[in-house]
């Protein structure tokens, strides 16, 4: 079992930055590949941004291609969310993720590649 528990959000006006942490217990870390994911009201969750065991694979949706950096510290179990340029569409409710599984780029993509789930953490961004 993989405990999973996130940190940061919060309110911001458009252009603004915001660091989202997560970190994750109960299997080594450096077993798991993280994600990002959110889901805005009346909107389907939707991927944000994942990064392989190493950290040195990553890979975006294209909404947070050049605007957000995820990377991850496998010496303290954490995964981050670094959100520059923020804009009021990405307001959304906000979680991060965890797998075991081994799987590709476009796997990891999908809501359904993760077993495990943080509770959710809430981005406003004011115009």
């Amino acid at each position: 079992q993989v405990h999973v528990v996130q940190s940061g959000g919060g309110l911001v006006q458009a252009g603004a930055s915001l660091r989202l942490s997560c970190v994750a217990s109960g299997r080594p870390f450096s077993d798991l590949t993280m994600g990002w994911f959110r889901q805005a009201p009346g909107k389907e969750r939707e991927f944000v941004a994942a990064v392989g065991r190493s950290g040195v694979n990553t890979s975006y949706a294209d909404s947070a291609k050049d605007r957000f950096t995820i990377f991850r510290d496998n010496t303290k179990n954490m995964v981050f969310l670094q959100m520059n340029s923020l804009k009021p569409e990405d307001t959304a409710v906000y979680y991060c993720a965890a797998s075991t599984v081994v799987g590709g780029k476009n796997y990891f993509a999908r809501a359904l590649a993760y077993a495990y789930w943080g509770q959710g953490t809430q981005v406003t961004v004011s115009p």
